[in-house]
């Protein structure tokens, strides 16, 4: 062997050493992650999810880049168990927690706990531990509202900096309503200022800009430290009341709902725009966006799904998923649709875990299931157990005009999605393969499939913690 070829290959040896430290260097060891978490946002209302209202441009971006998920379930048709069942990986009801947390008389009324237990399993605690640096930005709603001034702050569950809004103990972003008839912003939930500090006060058309700018601050903060992070994006919109700019005032609920929409899109691109345009991040971060229940009535849609926000038909509980992580995801996925997998919030949870590499809470037992490999679109297959749902002990069993039922309980299996109240009455079954719209219910026809799921979700409620919806249902003192 020449001289000159041995030092060619020490010289290349060397260099290969030097750009694969590097490339090390560069890229962190754990991914980050972003989860988008909207508030009162329809099935359809996204331009990228058949939307006819206002373009939204900036998150029909993120799909088109990433992976759209068209059977992905919430675990409540309201806000805060939903909440909870994202945060802990399980079934909301685990923690007594049902509806939406309101004042304390109500929250006994509906023999709800008064906010999440600090013990439950949770992913921002882990991630933590594990080095991470972790930040929640917008809605709480687990804890810390109305007068309930007593819960934990969020940095008890395992977030290094949070800011929230009215519904949440820790420093606050509080919002100021304006209309164009009055002369002054006005201030909204002033009192919630007792409930953590500093506030500060922005205009509710804009309070989703506040929770985006203290995003990217820190996550520019967490990359200048050389930490993994995980953040919390959790709007106030698009949930009434409704205050858009005011050159996008309507004079009806569903304009005022589409300006709100339409703003947000706007306030969530710089959040987007970071971390696509800075490449170390575009490679090594996971988007999650998607919404919390089903629309307010009048304001939002999940056409051609039945059913709202409070309701267990697929209007209430099926929400819009878009997976985003160009380094991530599997080659060629970019603005693909998986229309098959069948998977919830709570598998959302767990599958987090998995992507992150750290370790499942000690002596937990999670309701998730990995599907880590679908989020990353490796896969197509969607959680093997079915879904379960329990109606909100506060939401009236049949709808204003009295016209149809709002079962107790609903079950959601491949392609079947089963309903039945806890007495045994008013029992459903609908192929949603064929009827995505619930419209004929066929459970005379499949007397087997009906009896599975109808033992499946008997016993099911018989081993969650019972709430005022069982076997009765009570009015809350307050809507959410």
């Amino acid at each position: 062997m020449s001289f000159r070829f041995m030092l060619i290959c020490i010289l290349t040896l060397i260099a290969t050493t030097l750009i694969g430290d590097q490339v090390a260097a560069q890229t962190p060891t754990k991914p980050n992650v972003v989860v988008v978490f909207i508030d009162d946002m329809g099935w359809s209302d996204l331009s990228c999810f058949g939307g006819t209202g206002p373009k939204t441009q900036h998150i029909d971006r993120l799909a088109a880049e990433g992976v759209r998920f068209t059977n992905f379930y919430v675990n409540s048709p309201i806000c805060s168990p939903s909440r909870v069942a994202l945060t802990t990986g399980q079934y909301p009801q685990r923690w007594r927690i049902t509806s939406f947390l309101n004042n304390r008389q109500s929250n006994e009324q509906r023999e709800m706990a008064q906010w999440l237990d600090p013990q439950a399993p949770v992913l921002a605690r882990q991630l933590q531990a594990a080095g991470y640096a972790t930040g929640h930005f917008g809605k709480w709603h687990m804890g810390g509202q109305r007068n309930v001034d007593d819960a934990p702050f969020i940095s008890s569950y395992g977030f290094d900096q949070s800011l929230t809004n009215f519904e949440g103990m820790g420093p606050k972003l509080l919002p100021l309503a304006m209309t164009p008839e009055w002369e002054k912003p006005r201030k909204i939930w002033g009192d919630a200022i007792r409930l953590g500090g500093p506030p500060v006060w922005k205009l509710r058309s804009h309070v989703t800009e506040g929770f985006v700018q203290t995003a990217i601050s820190f996550i520019d903060e967490a990359q200048r430290r050389q930490e993994p992070f995980y953040v919390n994006v959790w709007p106030d919109d698009v949930h009434t009341p409704l205050y858009p700019p005011l050159d996008r005032w309507a004079d009806d609920k569903r304009g005022l709902y589409e300006g709100v929409l339409d703003s947000m899109d706007e306030q969530l691109g710089p959040l987007f725009k970071r971390i696509r345009g800075d490449k170390a991040l575009r490679d090594s971060t996971l988007i999650v966006f998607c919404s919390d229940n089903g629309p307010e009535d009048g304001a939002g849609t999940s056409q051609p799904l039945r059913g709202s926000k409070g309701w267990l038909y697929e209007g209430g509980v099926r929400s819009p998923l878009i997976v985003w992580g160009p380094g991530l995801l599997a080659d060629g996925s970019a603005g693909t649709t998986n229309g098959e997998a069948v998977l919830s919030s709570i598998d959302i949870n767990r599958s987090l875990y998995e992507i992150c590499g750290v370790a499942l809470p000690e002596g937990a037992e999670l309701d998730g299931e990995d599907v880590s490999e679908t989020l990353l679109a490796n896969s197509t297959e969607g959680r093997q157990a079915p879904i379960v749902w329990r109606r909100p002990p506060d939401r009236p069993g049949f709808d204003q005009a009295g016209k149809q039922d709002n079962p107790d309980l609903a079950v959601r299996d491949g392609k079947w999605k089963y309903y039945v109240n806890c007495d045994g009455s008013d029992r459903q079954l609908y192929d949603l393969k064929v009827d995505a719209s619930e419209t004929t219910n066929i459970v005379s026809g499949y007397p087997d499939v009906a009896g599975r799921l109808h033992e499946l979700a008997m016993e099911w409620n018989s081993n969650m913690p019972a709430d005022a919806g069982v076997p009765e249902p009570q009015a809350a003192a307050n809507q959410d």
